[in-house]
């Protein structure tokens, strides 16, 4: 693509790629698309790839091939689209490298002797032309038909790494139509779409914005946070790696509307595809004139720059943040000032997440009110959300604000793996809390989800089953919070820390009920006295789980009894003599030699150099079932 000078030459662009997309999805070669995120290369989607075309090689046949980004169906990785010429597109699931070539046969060559092992999910209306299928639409899919695709509209879709892709699909039109208007509209555009930060905070956008604006200051400076630490949370690195011209738009959009002529995107380096495609997408926008001097012609200068953190959680936290650009240890600071006042060295600045700036574009483009429609009460549009832990289709979605967690988890999810029973939910990450089975049925909005003890935050949904360990569970979330504090203030330094030993002495049958008390008084202190986000939502996990799983708790502590076999301090593991046979499979997996006994005669388990692994209970053979696992006087057979 030639320059870019003015909103006519966009147009011009736009017909050009429109054309050019057509050309690609409407020839006369099949079309191969791949899912080659970080999800899909995982599950072998780059040799499922290769498959196919070697295949088609060793045919003399030719095809086009393109990578696109995550659709959301990760739990169905890796993914190909084939689309043969007059026909829809069809996405197919679970594509193997040894699927994909029987999936070649099939589909391209037309061989029927093959067998394929894969599941057609549906086609795809967008990448669609010419004649149609019986096979549904994709969007019929159960995880995908309730939900509403804003800022992960091109995800899935588009290759992220070809510029052309994205305008054909109308990207950079709210940038001219943003140049047509006043900061000040664009501002209360925003403001009437309702957007809050997806971040976590929640706080309201567009007057995010209208006080970095207002602020006095010869320079200022707009950051994305792609600090995505939460365990569970790839919403950020999804959306980068599928989309990142949204976010390089989204960015222009809020400089032009604050003032600001230099920007920085703060992505952890954990990333390495995410931040290798935004590398991609800067230069493009730098050719082809969205990014450097008088962009469109409208005398807005405007760059950004990629800082790469080095995997501190509280570095999410807007200060230290900006502390770690300035290249300082990444610690969060006292406010005010704000950094809307006095942010990154010392100048305004306004910092948005990878989500939030992603919405903008729609936003621009269609209007605010028309962003408004979704969502309830004050929490309105859309949110991105991961959803991890025991649920049947993991995987990254958006709904709108507002849909209920029964619905999330279930509909959309597909429920519990195994038939088990829901136990819960862990929302927002491990600053997050648990949310019981029983009130599932609240919606997924900021006041609500707040209310029920816990926070939204970036968007990650773990969900727990029945066979989960609530006290465990906690430990778990917060013994990360104590291992990514950073020190700074002594609540959160020392009280996780103080919260994290009685936890473990609850898990390892040592606590008593005067512990549970202090718990809970150290919990609320933490939270009341902490400088950042980070300290004052680690006891959430804990006080959720108390608020809502009291008895577990108790039971823990007065019957040295977890009901999940799950606290190994709580557990031990015994061989019934009348049932072994003396094989010695559980002795040759045993780590630490724990099991004696000699061969072809009963054994035994030393329980004091026993670490409760629970391997001796896999590798003891079905048709013996001898080692049993127990804890208190529940006893379950292996």
């Amino acid at each position: 693509m030639k320059r870019i000078k003015s909103p006519s030459g966009l147009e011009e662009a736009k017909n050009e790629a429109k054309d050019s997309w057509d050309s690609l999805f409407c020839g006369d070669r099949p079309v191969v698309c791949t899912g080659m995120s970080t999800c899909g290369i995982s599950a072998g989607a780059r040799e499922s790839r290769e498959v196919v075309r070697s295949l088609l090689s060793e045919r003399g046949l030719d095809a086009r091939f393109v990578d696109v980004g995550c659709l959301g169906l990760c739990y169905a990785e890796p993914l190909l689209y084939i689309k043969k010429p007059g026909k829809a597109m069809v996405c197919y699931g679970d594509i193997s490298p040894k699927a994909a070539r029987s999936l070649a046969r099939i589909v391209l060559t037309g061989d029927k002797s093959s067998d394929i092992n894969n599941s057609v999910l549906g086609i795809i209306p967008e990448l669609g032309c010419g004649e149609t299928s019986s096979i549904p639409s994709i969007w019929e899919h159960p995880m995908l038909k309730s939900q509403v695709r804003i800022a992960l509209r091109n995800c899935g879709i588009i290759d992220p790494e070809n510029l052309g892709h994205y305008i054909a699909r109308g990207g950079y039109a709210a940038l001219a139509k943003a140049f047509s208007l006043t900061p000040e509209a664009i501002i209360e555009e925003v403001k009437t779409s309702g957007l809050r930060g997806r971040g976590g905070a929640g706080f309201p956008t567009g007057m995010k914005w209208e006080f970095c604006r207002k602020s006095r200051g010869d320079e200022k400076y707009l950051i994305c946070n792609a600090d995505e630490g939460d365990p569970g949370a790839f919403m950020d690195r999804s959306v980068l790696e599928g989309d990142p011209h949204a976010v390089i738009e989204g960015m222009l959009i809020a400089a032009y509307a604050i003032g600001s002529t230099e920007g920085f995107i703060y992505c952890r380096a954990e990333y390495p595809l995410a931040l290798k495609r935004l590398e991609v997408a800067l230069q493009q926008a730098r050719d082809i004139g969205f990014l450097g001097e008088n962009i469109l012609g409208s005398g807005f200068d405007f760059d950004i720059t990629i800082k790469e953190g080095a995997g501190a959680f509280v570095c999410g936290e807007e200060t230290a943040l900006m502390a770690s650009i300035e290249g300082k240890r990444g610690m969060p600071r006292t406010r005010p000032p704000f950094p809307a006042n006095a942010g990154l060295w010392s100048k305004p600045t306004n910092i948005n997440n990878v989500e939030t700036l992603a919405n903008l574009p729609q936003i621009i483009d269609k209007g605010g009110k028309w962003y408004s429609t979704f969502g309830v009460g004050r929490s309105r549009g859309t949110k991105t959300l991961a959803l991890a832990g025991a649920i049947n289709r993991p995987g990254l979605i958006e709904v709108p604000m507002g849909m209920t967690l029964r619905q999330i988890i279930f509909d959309i999810g597909g429920g519990i793996p195994g038939g088990k029973a829901c136990k819960g939910v862990l929302t927002g990450g491990p600053s997050g809390g648990c949310i019981p089975a029983s009130s599932l049925d609240i919606p997924m909005d900021y006041e609500a989800i707040t209310q029920a003890g816990s926070i939204v935050g970036s968007g990650s949904m773990i969900v727990i089953d029945e066979d989960t360990c609530i006290v465990d569970l906690a430990r778990f979330f917060l013994s990360f919070t104590q291992r990514e504090s950073c020190g700074k203030c002594t609540p959160c330094r020392m009280g996780t820390k103080q919260m994290l030993s009685l936890l473990e002495k609850i898990t390892q049958g040592q606590a008593t009920r005067a512990d549970l008390a202090k718990l809970e008084a150290v919990a609320q202190a933490v939270r009341s006295g902490s400088l950042c986000g980070l300290g004052a939502g680690s006891p959430n996990p804990v006080l959720t789980s108390l608020r809502y799983f009291r008895p577990e708790y108790e039971e823990h502590i007065d019957h040295k009894y977890c009901p999940s076999m799950a606290c190994s301090g709580l557990i031990s593991y015994s061989v019934d003599q009348s049932k072994c046979k003396g094989c010695g499979l559980c002795v040759e997996a045993c780590p630490v030699e724990a099991i004696l006994g000699d061969p072809k005669k009963p054994h035994s388990i030393d329980q004091g150099r026993c670490i409760k692994c629970g391997t001796c209970v896999l590798a003891c053979p079905g048709k013996f079932s001898a080692i049993s696992k127990r804890s208190d006087a529940i006893m379950e057979v292996a």
